[in-house]
């Protein structure tokens, strides 16, 4: 029990420190363009490097204790490791094969696995899918904590959609049920968090950005008008890019949904890995 709380306890540390994270920028942007333009390199720069440390100490501190606790088999960890492993390679496609916009390979399995094993399960793949392919594609920069912390959120969301219900045979573990309403719901999931996460994604450093008045960030302004600026921005900017994304996610869960899903829950009900609650 105790075990249960303190890894819950480290989730929602790792929740806040990304909310924290997001918000950061708006708390440091001066109020002046000129001044804020020069700030991301410099301070994104000095602060990525303790974020990144600090959510892998949390992830792994996390992943510890439900091993010892038993939430989680060691076989599930080694499963862990064998999708991050395979889900991280897959961005070398977007390094060797130009891809349309944002799209990338990495969302659909993250989904996936996190749609079968659990909003823990799903958070701890994408945070280290990121990562793991940030250090093998050379992908490290300022950037990289922002998007562990959204990919784990994606992996997380996943899990809480809690469409995979459980059912104990009399013969058997838990079998895992997977049709198409499942399908349609993880399609629309993934529609949503390809705009959702480059949306999110550009917080960090639009308050530095320089750009038209109505676009920029600016101290000072109500929550409505900041929130109009940055519609305005994402709109110009990044829609089309993340549209992309968004189609590609779709149409990898439709490629990839069931037999992925078959395979892992098999993985699951083999080896008796039990959801709990809380993970969802």
């Amino acid at each position: 029990m105790i075990r249960k709380i303190v890894s819950g306890m480290i989730y929602t540390l790792c929740a806040l420190l990304g909310l924290l994270a997001f918000i950061y920028p708006f708390l440091s942007a001066s109020g002046t363009q000129a001044a804020a333009a020069a700030q991301p390199a410099v301070a994104e720069g000095q602060n990525a490097p303790l974020l990144t440390a600090t959510l892998v100490g949390l992830s792994l501190m996390a992943l510890l204790i439900e091993v010892q606790g038993e939430a989680i088999s060691a076989k599930t960890v080694a499963m862990l490791g064998v999708l991050v492993a395979g889900t991280s390679l897959l961005r070398f496609l977007e390094v060797a094969i130009p891809l349309p916009g944002g799209f990338s390979p990495i969302f659909a399995p993250i989904m996936l696995a996190g749609f079968v094993f659990g909003g823990r399960f799903g958070f701890l793949m994408g945070s280290f899918t990121v990562l793991i392919s940030a250090l093998i594609t050379g992908g490290v920069g300022p950037w990289l904590p922002y998007q562990m912390f959204t990919a784990g959120w994606v992996g997380m969301t996943a899990g809480w959609l809690g469409l995979v219900p459980l059912r104990h045979k009399r013969q058997g573990g838990p079998h895992v049920a997977f049709g198409y309403r499942e399908l349609i719901v993880l399609c629309l999931a993934g529609f949503g968090w390809g705009l959702l996460y480059g949306a999110i994604i550009n917080v960090y450093f639009w308050p530095f950005a320089a750009g038209p008045a109505g676009q920029s960030y600016q101290a000072g302004l109500g929550l409505g008008e900041i929130l109009a600026r940055y519609g305005a921005f994402y709109l110009a900017t990044s829609l089309g890019w993340d549209m992309a994304r968004a189609i590609g996610n779709v149409a990898l869960i439709l490629f990839l949904g069931a037999p992925m899903v078959r395979a892992l829950a098999r993985f699951r009900r083999r080896f008796y890995f039990e959801v709990q609650p809380n993970d969802r």
